[in-house]
């Protein structure tokens, strides 16, 4: 299957700004990504997604307006621009690929999986 690396986390401090990549090897059969995060001892949450096709857009509330996921097909390349950070944003950050129209939402239903990149938020 194709293989996602993310990188890009760091040690910011809060109100600040970040930018995630996710490449992608080769040509990806996802038909779309997504970014989840996940804090020790609890699941994995949804943060946002796109669609290779058009490029639609979806965001979970905590994130909305803060956040902006994008793609650059032709790099095999997904992006999340994180603004405004707060320390509740510290998690390692993963990018998933997903091949069906299943719920976007739920982390079990993606196909592929970056190893994940730590993102901490100072207060």
């Amino acid at each position: 299957q194709v293989q996602l690396v993310e990188s890009g986390g760091g040690l910011v401090q809060a109100g600040g700004s970040l930018r995630l990549s996710c490449s992608a090897s080769g040509r990806t059969s996802a038909y779309r990504m997504a970014w989840f995060r996940q804090t020790p001892g609890k699941e994995r949450e949804f943060v946002a997604t796109i669609r290779w096709s058009g490029g639609t857009t979806y965001y979970a509330d905590s994130v909305k307006d803060r956040f902006t996921i994008s793609g650059e097909y032709a790099k095999n390349t997904v992006y999340l621009q994180m603004n405004s950070l707060k320390p509740e944003d510290t998690a390692v950050y993963f990018c998933a690929g997903l091949r069906s129209v299943s719920d976007f939402t739920i982390a079990s239903n993606y196909d592929y999986w970056g190893q994940g990149t730590q993102v901490t938020v100072s207060s």
